[in-house]
């Protein structure tokens, strides 16, 4: 059995531990309030009894907790006083400085807690461990000086999570939609250089990768960037190499058509966009930010984003492109052609591409053959969007997403233009519903009153991420707020004008719709009165929302978390809080946003048309999956799956399995299972290879994908899913 260290660093569990403790406890009272060495052993032995019944690795301050209670059990309360005492005392020497711990534990890599808190950070590098020690420090700064204590207390419960408390300190953002057409069109500036328009096509490709590098260090949420504005710059290489094409020939005497010319100048091309999309794969995926990882940028695939249809036919050869080097994969140090996390991919449905007879229908199959073998692309129904994101001038908008699922609110400027590009999220605050669900024990009454006390918390947290981002000066981040990324102000001005009015969102995230929902009534979503009471919740959540986006002028909007590592947190306190409780606190994890449980078993079509009624109530964000196995040799089923996305839901993804074993080769599911201390570990079928440093292992968890392993509470859900086709 293990526990978990305030520094997160796990270790076995030591009953002897707690019997020193408390004998040192029970030496000073009188002797007449003292325990005998067997109530003591007694008490050792009854802990262990009941953190080994949690099934899970318990932190110290559990423990504790349980020792009180086993002191208070032989009725020993002048030596339960004492214990208490003590751990307030030595309480109080920790918060002296909160952070050394933390720091040391990172630096020689065994905290196990934040070693997975992020499964597309390796965290023996030294610059991810930079990263995580500035964020100790800056989450110490965070907690003792610029948060409310309420707040921070209502986080440390697990009551709310307060988003990247690790970069609070500084006045960074969230999450965004790059405006790469202005910065590519209009020139932009990279430390301090300037960058013109580009001449072609491959140029353009090699400046949006040191873009995506710069905004990525200059925020802590993902990124999104949209290939059609690379679609200019292919007409222009067109016509510069004809023009060389032309020369080259002429100069040797050569007589040609035209035809000619056009023949071998698209050959040329064709290789030219080949190149500059392998330039975007590789450069992301070995570029390091300064947080320690490759930049978290999503790319957009959307053929009626082009202006005309010259740039339509050439977006869809760069998204050709990008399909078939993506399907390939990257290779791993061994050589071996593997799945990477990024970029994250979307593809969106849309009339010109979903049907059989449709124009660009063979770049839809191609999509359905890169997603059965790795993953991506995720898919936006272009039918179902116009209808869920309509503006003030009641125009439907197809767009993309910020990152994996953050969506804006729609906008339309002073001129009375819609704008996405530019626009950014402000930051994230999300509340555990699970735990207003059990704290009303069954009354719906009281739950509603607890819900509204949560809100008001929520709401005094997000208003604590706009404060601090008020007064923020452009120079904080040029790329961002001076040359175009976001915005083209003037140095010295500050972005307050951008957080208001519908320019940028605050997200209210929300978890465990599913489990709530069963500890109010014992019913799950899938059933209709589970269904009516979660879409109640929603329908109120949706209420707070515009109630203070109304008071304020600033865009609150609902957010289905993409829970990581804090489905974990999340239910370490839950299990505190309230103990075991079947089918609502029995597991490692909590069920993100609004989805209906991992375990329930139900088929992909039956939980898309379902979970639609949800996301719809998610304008801030959301995304849904169905678990697929391995489809590369059924494409007839991913295709229809996508059909009925876009008849039915405006985002949704499928989540198949892509794995490989360095030890013995192995190419297939790499399986989750317990060792002998009840641990999740992933281990090769074939081999038994148990080394996470020998295999590569890939998963979507939060609607995209990771791939340097998970906590034990998210292992476990990943390890519960069931199939749905």
């Amino acid at each position: 059995m293990k526990i978990i260290k305030r520094s997160g660093t796990e270790v076995d569990f030591d009953p002897q531990k707690i019997i020193i403790a408390v004998a040192k406890a029970n030496e000073k009272v009188v002797p007449s309030a003292r325990m005998t060495s067997l109530q003591i052993r007694r008490i050792a032995e009854d802990v262990q009894i009941a953190a080994q019944n949690m099934n899970r690795s318990l932190s110290v301050e559990e423990i504790q907790d349980i020792v009180e209670d086993q002191i208070m059990n032989q009725r020993a309360f002048d030596v339960a006083r004492r214990y208490i005492t003590y751990r307030y005392k030595r309480a109080m020497v920790r918060k002296s400085n909160t952070t050394d711990e933390q720091i040391l534990s990172l630096i020689e890599c065994n905290n196990e807690e934040v070693k997975q808190e992020n499964s597309n950070k390796n965290p023996t590098v030294n610059s991810v461990q930079r990263d995580y020690m500035a964020g100790e420090v800056s989450k110490d700064i965070t907690k003792r000086f610029l948060l409310p204590t309420e707040i921070v207390s209502a986080h440390d419960q697990g009551l709310i999570h307060f988003h990247d408390a690790d970069y609070f300190a500084q006045h960074m953002h969230n999450c965004d939609l790059v405006n790469l057409e202005d910065m590519l069109q209009n020139g932009t500036v990279i430390s301090g250089t300037m960058i013109e328009k580009p001449h072609s096509f491959s140029t353009a490709c090699n400046i949006a990768t040191q873009i995506i590098a710069q905004v990525a260090s200059c925020q802590y949420g993902g990124q999104s960037i949209s290939l059609t504005h690379l679609a200019p710059f292919v007409d222009i290489s067109r016509k510069k190499i004809r023009r060389q094409v032309a020369d080259e020939l002429h100069s040797i005497h050569e007589a040609v058509t035209e035809e000619e010319i056009n023949t071998i100048t698209e050959k040329r091309l064709h290789e030219e966009v080949r190149n500059g999309v392998q330039m975007i794969q590789y450069q992301v995926v070995t570029l390091m930010t300064t947080n320690g990882q490759a930049p978290f940028v999503t790319v957009f695939m959307y053929l009626n984003e082009a202006k005309n249809e010259q740039e339509k036919n050439d977006l869809a050869l760069i998204i050709e492109e990008t399909l078939r080097q993506r399907y390939e994969g990257v290779k791993n140090e061994k050589g071996i052609w593997i799945t990477p996390a990024f970029p994250k991919l979307i593809y969106v449905l849309e009339e010109d591409n979903i049907h059989e007879d449709s124009k660009y229908y063979y770049l839809t199959k191609l999509a359905a053959k890169c997603t059965a073998k790795r993953l991506v692309p995720d898919y936006i129904s272009e039918k179902i969007m116009l209808q869920n994101k309509i503006d003030k001038n009641g125009e439907g908008h197809c767009y993309t997403c910020m990152g994996c699922r953050s969506f804006l609110t729609p906008y339309v400027d002073e001129d009375g233009n819609p704008k996405y590009y530019g626009r950014f999220n402000q930051g994230v605050v999300t509340v555990n519903l699970v735990d207003i669900g059990l704290s009303a024990d069954g009354d719906i009454e009281r739950f509603w009153e607890i819900f509204d006390d949560r809100m008001e918390l929520c709401h005094r947290a997000l208003q604590c991420r706009h404060e601090r981002l008020t007064g923020t000066l452009s120079d904080a981040a040029p790329i961002l707020w001076q040359h175009g990324a976001l915005l083209r102000l003037n140095k010295g001005e500050t972005i307050d004008k951008y957080l208001h009015n519908g320019y940028s969102t605050l997200s209210l995230g929300y978890a465990g719709l599913w489990e709530c929902v069963y500890s109010l009534n014992g019913k799950k979503l899938t059933e209709a009165e589970g269904e009516a009471l979660g879409l109640e919740i929603m329908r109120k959540l949706n209420e707070y929302t515009a109630k203070w986006k109304a008071a304020e002028q600033i865009d609150y909007s609902l957010y289905g978390t993409p829970l990581e590592s804090t489905t974990y947190k999340f239910a370490k306190c839950l299990q505190k809080r309230f103990g075991i409780v079947k089918n609502v606190t029995d597991k490692s994890y909590i069920t993100n946003s609004y989805h209906v449980h991992v375990t329930e078993n139900i088929d992909a079509f039956e939980k898309l048309a379902l979970e639609a009624k949800f996301q719809a109530l998610s304008p801030g964000g959301a995304i849904s999956y169905v678990e697929v196995p391995n489809m590369q040799n059924n494409l007839d089923a991913v295709l229809s799956v996508m059909r009925f996305i876009y008849d039915n839901i405006m985002y949704a993804e499928l989540n198949t399995k892509s794995d490989y074993c360095q030890v013995c080769g192995y190419d297939g599911e790499i399986e989750i299972q317990e060792d002998d201390h009840g641990k999740l570990i992933w281990k090769c079928p074939n081999c038994g290879n148990t080394d996470q440093n020998k295999m590569n292992v890939a998963r979507r968890t939060c609607g995209y994908i990771g791939t340097q392993f998970w906590n034990q509470g998210r292992t476990q859900e990943i390890k519960e899913r069931v199939l749905h086709l």
